[in-house]
Order: structure tokens, then C-alpha cells, then sequence
């Protein structure tokens, strides 16, 4: 009964202040960004018209992961999320390594986002050096950050609101130029094909397909969010609608993006949505778009700085980091967590000034990797702590089937294999420390366990030492 009680008061603690459709919002905040943007433009690069379909696999790829950690959310609302999840599955090492695997995910998609920004930006300044955009906008996002929620979900939720509709405006103005409303263009022209659909052949459409769940990159952190739900067992809905219009918008404007021009005619360093409408006499849509995707990209980036910050400040709140960065100055500002962040943020810069040409495909491809390695541990995890039915099992492994093919697919191109070895690189660094600890650091925490006292425990046996009451044999 009282264990009950204390369930009770514990779930009511961990209540927040969120509607369900508020944290759909955040979420879409959250995700749509660089990824879709200026990411789709690598998926066409490397897919062709296919990435129709490697998009609609993504999108169920991510429905499902996110329906496993909504479901253990629902059950259970943890502060650390997926880290905490994977702890209580298989103990100290998974805590501790899909902590600091998501971390290193969130740091490269903040060093992609930023270089993505500062190109939007060259936009209209073509001179200035990208490191400079990439300055100011690591330092903006920080004291967003530091101001807190009060900034945050106004901030988040006007962002999404903005890049929904910029998405449909798209959509509006891409109809209208297909069905010849527009002044100017070329004349649209629908891959219908079967070679024209898969023009880089299977190997092409599977590479692209890491690409397309790059642009769903940050259904995660409504995990962490999740927390301030009002009701916890809201979750699974909000991530559901938030998926399913994701899915819709982005398989809808890509269509028209496919159709508006060719393939081949897009490049990397700017939007496909911008290009697309470029040959049309709209001489303030470009400009209105670009900002957009500013904003869109801004949004993300301070989304992910969030999440490295509360998974950094959890990491040491569990002694999994320096327990330095969990201090908190007025029990609101972790600061020494916004100092390490910031440093990481520094060498982002660096490194976009250092490769402005090469940095982007590179980093991105990275980025999305470690994601889905974390987003792997999350389908396992669930497999460990909720009890499925054979349905939820399907969408585990079918899950973990599409992830798998994701993460193989970048070996087939060249555009992947550079940002397959840096992810690598990463996993392997996050495996050899996470083995370190498990020999030298956790290992030297258990307490030690006594030799037992033969001669104490053979005296009490035979009564030699007269206690009232019973002797209990004591177990060695």
C-alpha cells in the first residue's frame, strides 16, 4: 500500500504543464529543420525521384521508434528518457553508453546544422566567411537556452508554426506552376518511369534512404520532453499525429520538387525548395524561403542544444559525467554544462571554417548515423521493459530492419563513407571508455564482499553464544 502511495506522488511530481498537441508542435519544431531543408537535397543527390519512397520507409521506420519510447514513457516518465530506459534494461554500461552515443549524435547534427545555417545565410552575403554566421548563431541559441522554457516554447511552437506554413505555401506556389499559373519556368514533367524513378539503380535508393531518416532526426527529444506532459500516456497520440503530417508534407512537396525540375539539376550547398521555384518570376519568394529556412534550421539547433544540455546534466546527476556539470547556480542554470557545451559549440565553428566545402555531406551523414545507432538501443530497449503483443514486436524488428538498412546503405556511396567512418570513429571512442569504466571505475565501486566468520557462524550453530529469540543461520 504505501509503495503504491509513493508511485502515486512520484507520477504526480513528474507531471508538467503540456498539452498533448502542445508537444506535437515542439516536435515538429524539433525535427523539421537543415535535415529536410537542405538534407533532401543529399537524398536527391544520391537517390534520385526514389527518395519518394526511401521518405515514406523513413517515416515508418520512425513511427515506430518513436511508438517504442512513447510506450515506455507512458509507463513510466523518466527524466533521462531512452538513458534511463536502457540502464533499467541491461544496467550501468547501456546507461552510460547510449547517453553519451546520443549525445555525440546531437553534437554532430549541431556542427551540420550550424554549417547548414551559415549557408542559407550566404544567401545574401556571399563574401562574409561562414564561420562568422555560425559564431552568432551558436551564441543566440545559447542564451535561449540559458533564459529557459519562458523563451523556449513560444520560441519553438512560433517556429513551427512558420515552417508548416512556409511547407504548405510551397506546396501552393508548386501546384500553381505545375498547372501553368506562374509566369517563367520550365515545363514540369513527372518521373513516372521505372528508370527514371531509380535512376542510381537499387544501391542509389538505398544510400539515400539515411539520408531521408536524417530529415525525421528529432522525434528523440520529444522523449525528453515528454516529461512535461500533463498526461505522460499522451505521448504515443502526440508522436502519432506528429509523424503521420510529417510524412504527408514532406512526400507532398517532394513530389512537386521531383516534377517542377529535373533531378540533376539540384545541388547541395542550397535548398531543393528554393531551386525548384528559382526559374519562376517570383523575385520575393526566394528571399521569404531563405528566411524560413533560417528560422527552420535556427529552431532545430537550439532544440538539439537543449537536448545535449539535459542529457549532460543527467549524465553527471548520475555520475556517468564529471558531477561538475550537473551543478546548477539558483537551482535553474546549469552552468558549467553551458561552458562545455559552448567549447564543443567553438569547435564546431572551427571545423566549418577549416573544410567550408566538404564539412556538410560529411558531418551529416555522421549525424544521421549516430542517431539511428541510438535510435537501435531504443527498439532493443523496449523489447527488454514493456511486454508487446506480436504486432508491437513486428514494428520492433521491422523497426530495426529499416534502421539496419539505413546505416549499411552509406557504404554504397561515395557521399556516405566518409561520414560512416566518423560515426565509427565515435562508437568505437564510446565503447573503449565505456569498457574502461566497466573494469576500473564501476567495478571499484561495488562494495567488497566479506569473507565470512566460519568460526562466529559454526559458535551460533551450536549455541555456544546464548541470544534471545531464535539464531538465524547467517548467509556468506
Amino acid at each position: 500500500m504505501g509503495d503504491n502511495k509513493n508511485n502515486k506522488k512520484q507520477a504526480s511530481e513528474t507531471k508538467g504543464n503540456l498539452s498533448w498537441w502542445q508537444l506535437s508542435l515542439l516536435g515538429v519544431a524539433g525535427t523539421i529543420g537543415t535535415g529536410y531543408f537542405l538534407g533532401s537535397a543529399l537524398a536527391i543527390k544520391v537517390g534520385g525521384p526514389s527518395v519518394i519512397f526511401t521518405f515514406v520507409l523513413a517515416a515508418l521506420g520512425t513511427y515506430c521508434v518513436f511508438n517504442a519510447l512513447a510506450g515506455m514513457t507512458a509507463a513510466e516518465p523518466e527524466q533521462g528518457s531512452f538513458r534511463s530506459y536502457a540502464k533499467k534494461a541491461y544496467g550501468k554500461w547501456a546507461g552510460f553508453s547510449s547517453g553519451w552515443g546520443y549525445f555525440s549524435s546531437e553534437l554532430l547534427i549541431m556542427g551540420s546544422q550550424l554549417t547548414a545555417l551559415s549557408l542559407f545565410t550566404r544567401f545574401w552575403f556571399p563574401a562574409i566567411p561562414m564561420w562568422v554566421f555560425a559564431s552568432v548563431y551558436a551564441l543566440l541559441g545559447l542564451l535561449i537556452i540559458v533564459i529557459g522554457t519562458k523563451l523556449f516554447d513560444p520560441l519553438q511552437t512560433t517556429a513551427a508554426i512558420i515552417k508548416l506554413s512556409a511547407i504548405l505555401m510551397f506546396i501552393g506556389l508548386g501546384a500553381a506552376g505545375l498547372f501553368g499559373w506562374l509566369s517563367g519556368g520550365i515545363k514540369p514533367h513527372a518521373p513516372l518511369r521505372l528508370t527514371e524513378i531509380f535512376p542510381t539503380g537499387i544501391t542509389g535508393t538505398w544510400a539515400a534512404l539515411l539520408f531521408s531518416f536524417y530529415a525525421f532526426g528529432g522525434v528523440e527529444v520529444m522523449g525528453l520532453m515528454a516529461l512535461r506532459l500533463k498526461e505522460p500516456e499522451d505521448a504515443p497520440k502526440s508522436g502519432r499525429i506528429m509523424i503521420t503530417v510529417l510524412a504527408v508534407i514532406y512526400v507532398t512537396s517532394l513530389v512537386l520538387v521531383l516534377t517542377l525540375a529535373p533531378w540533376q539539376s539540384y545541388g547541395t550547398k542550397k535548398s531543393p525548395f528554393i531551386q525548384a521555384l528559382a526559374t519562376y518570376e517570383l523575385p520575393f519568394i526566394p528571399h521569404l524561403f531563405n528566411g524560413v529556412l533560417i528560422v527552420a534550421g535556427f529552431s532545430t539547433m537550439v532544440a538539439s542544444l537543449y537536448a545535449v544540455t539535459t542529457m549532460l546534466v543527467t549524465l553527471a546527476q548520475d555520475k556517468d559525467a564529471p558531477s561538475l556539470f550537473g551543478r546548477k547556480v539558483k537551482e535553474r542554470f546549469p552552468i558549467y554544462a553551458y561552458g562545455f557545451n559552448a567549447v564543443l559549440l567553438g569547435i564546431s565553428i572551427l571545423t566549418a571554417l577549416l573544410l567550408p566545402d566538404t564539412i556538410y555531406e560529411s558531418i551529416t551523414t555522421a549525424a544521421g548515423l549516430m542517431l539511428l545507432y541510438n535510435w537501435s538501443f531504443i527498439l532493443i530497449t523496449s523489447g527488454k521493459l514493456l511486454k508487446l503483443t506480436p504486432f508491437g514486436q513486428v514494428k520492433r524488428y521491422g523497426g530495426l530492419l529499416l534502421i539496419l538498412l539505413a546505416v549499411t546503405g552509406t557504404l554504397f556511396h561515395k557521399t556516405g563513407r566518409p561520414g560512416f567512418w566518423i560515426s565509427f570513429l565515435f562508437i568505437a571512442c564510446i565503447g573503449l571508455i565505456t569498457l574502461f569504466m566497466q573494469k576500473k571505475v564501476w567495478t571499484a565501486e561495488k562494495p567488497k564482499r566479506t569473507k565470512p566468520d566460519r568460526k562466529l557462524i559454526q559458535s551460533l550453530k551450536s549455541n555456544k553464544y546464548r541470544f534471545p529469540g531464535r539464531v538465524k543461520k547467517i548467509k556468506p
